[in-house]
């Protein structure tokens, strides 16, 4: 598990970049959390930078939209989905599990 931050310092429709084995993006929204590959799959910019309505991400560079549940692209120009990874929170800090990646479900 590897801690992302603390509860306080991540507000509702923020997200925050974490450097893990790939750059992991995690994003609050809708009082929930969610941890998903930073990088867009259709080309390289960090998610973490997009824009967050409801439980979809907007890509900053060319508009692809994932959705944060299961890392599947909902518009193009993304076609492939990103990794989705499990979300811990404890004693106040959010902590995301890297060794559980889990594929999105097509």
């Amino acid at each position: 598990m590897i801690r992302a931050c603390d509860v306080d310092d991540l507000p509702d429709g923020e997200a925050v970049r974490l450097l893990a084995h790939v750059p992991i993006s995690v994003f609050h929204t809708e009082g929930q959390y969610f941890a998903i590959d930073d990088t867009c799959s259709h080309q390289d910019a960090s998610l973490a930078d997009g824009w967050v309505e409801g439980c979809f991400v907007e890509c900053p560079l060319h508009a692809a939209s994932f959705d944060l549940r299961t890392g599947q692209p909902t518009c193009l120009p993304a076609k492939r989905p990103v990794r989705t990874y499990p979300v811990v929170v404890s004693d106040g800090a959010i902590y995301v599990d890297t060794a559980v990646a889990q594929e999105a479900i097509a």
